[in-house]
């Protein structure tokens, strides 16, 4: 088919379309919506699998009590979950001295302000973590906590979620869960907000170990007895418990002897290692549903596909008589069946490419949910071959499926379409 013939075929599709402007945009919304949910889903998935198995961590792996090494680092990492209990404080003490280790971090969890954790620990969180390397917690207004003093510092989403600034003052509620009957007595002064990072810890308000410890109604059975602590006491190390902590190895090599050493043979701890590993049997357990509503997209844009048909059947009766028009005008049938191949592959690419707005649209909500249930980032930028192959895939298949009214088209009689009406 030469050019001249193609820029015809092409003109006489466009006008076809908006003589049907209607059943058109019904059907190219039809297209749009199953290609928007099919490169959503899917986009979703694999940016969720990276910021959970691969995304800004900074630890190698959690220490914690003896259970689920996913539970361990639902809670310890992501700030979801609740804590499998505690252990001695000695323990993170060994770890820290063990010379393999770059980094040792303790959390202290079981308190809550109006529904964000409370995470007890230690000034190295601020001045040796990196959540990236090269990148650290900072502060966008005030300092860091005094480790001996009941100070918080809030993370980002927290301060904006809440309103909380440098110099406001809460109290702590028991929990995990934001109960307004279990407010502690305690007095905390927010004396930093940390900048944006993207990343589970904006959801998050730290405050000093000890006073966390110090918290009424807490107490301490890392020497095996119940210790209270007591204002003006130091508390023994041997007293001392943690939830988990978190640990950078400087060699892999012997992260392995401490989770083999740790996980197989004692009883008290879990070595949670490494985190990707975890995440990902994570993942693995629940992408079934992701492959349901896969599937669930291809069978829409099945549907859409069939629409497009239906939409182009529909209008082959009132179409007959400008078919024998154009046959007795000196147009093969070739073209003629052409015509409606290219009318329905248009609508699909017409489709597709306002699939890309429901994608948009299906991708912000589920990055704000996300954001707001773990704190992790999905990127509006980000690429994955479903956003080509959705779109491309979904024109080629209404193009073929344009070969049933084709065919009709194809055997349109022109006698009869030239025939007076009566």
């Amino acid at each position: 088919m030469k050019g001249g013939q193609l820029n015809a075929l092409w003109l006489l599709a466009r006008r076809s379309l908006r003589q049907h402007r209607l059943s058109t945009a019904l059907t190219a919304a039809c297209v749009a919506l199953s290609v928007g949910l099919v490169m959503a889903v899917f986009s979703i998935q694999a940016q969720s699998r990276d910021a959970f198995t691969g995304g800004a961590i900074g630890f190698d792996a959690v220490l914690g009590a003896r259970g689920s090494q996913l539970q361990l680092v639902l809670n310890s990492i992501f700030h979801l979950e609740t804590s499998p209990g505690n252990i001695p404080y000695r323990y993170y003490k060994a770890i820290q001295a063990n010379p393999a280790v770059a980094l040792a971090v303790p959390y202290a969890v079981g308190d809550n302000y109006r529904g964000y954790r409370l995470v007890g620990t230690e000034s190295t969180i601020f001045t040796d973590f990196e959540y990236q390397v090269g990148k650290k917690l900072k502060t966008a207004s005030g300092r860091f906590f005094d480790p001996q003093a009941k100070e918080a510092v809030v993370g980002s989403y927290v301060a904006r979620k809440l309103g909380m600034k440098v110099g406001d003052t809460f109290h702590p509620y028991h929990g995990l869960i934001y109960d307004p009957s279990a407010m502690h007595a305690e007095v905390f002064t927010v004396v930093g907000v940390l900048e944006p990072t993207g990343t589970p810890n904006d959801r998050v308000i730290w405050i000093p170990l000890d006073s966390f410890y110090r918290i009424a109604g807490h107490v301490l059975r890392g020497a095996g007895s119940v210790y209270t602590p007591r204002d003006g006491v130091v508390i023994p190390d041997q007293d001392k418990e943690v939830s988990s902590v978190m640990i950078k190895f400087r060699d892999p090599e012997t992260a392995m002897v401490l989770s083999q050493m740790i996980n197989n043979q004692g009883s008290v701890a879990t070595l949670a290692w490494p985190i990707p590993k975890v995440m990902a049997e994570l993942f693995d357990k629940i992408g079934w549903a992701y492959r349901v509503l896969a599937l669930i997209g291809f069978a829409v844009m099945l549907v859409s596909a069939m629409a497009t048909v239906a939409a182009l059947v529909n209008s082959l009766e009132s179409r007959r008589r400008d078919f024998a028009i154009l046959r007795a005008l000196g147009a093969g049938r070739a073209t003629v069946a052409g015509l409606m191949v290219l009318e329905s592959a248009a609508t699909g690419a017409l489709g597709s490419l306002f699939g890309f707005a429901v994608y948009a649209a299906i991708l912000a909500a589920a990055a704000a949910i996300l954001r707001d249930s773990t704190g992790v980032l999905l990127g509006a930028w980000y690429w994955h071959p479903v956003l080509a192959a959705a779109p491309l895939g979904m024109t080629l298949l209404c193009g073929l499926a344009g070969l049933i009214p084709a065919l009709q088209a194809y055997r349109v009689d022109v006698a009869a379409g030239l025939a007076p009406r009566t």
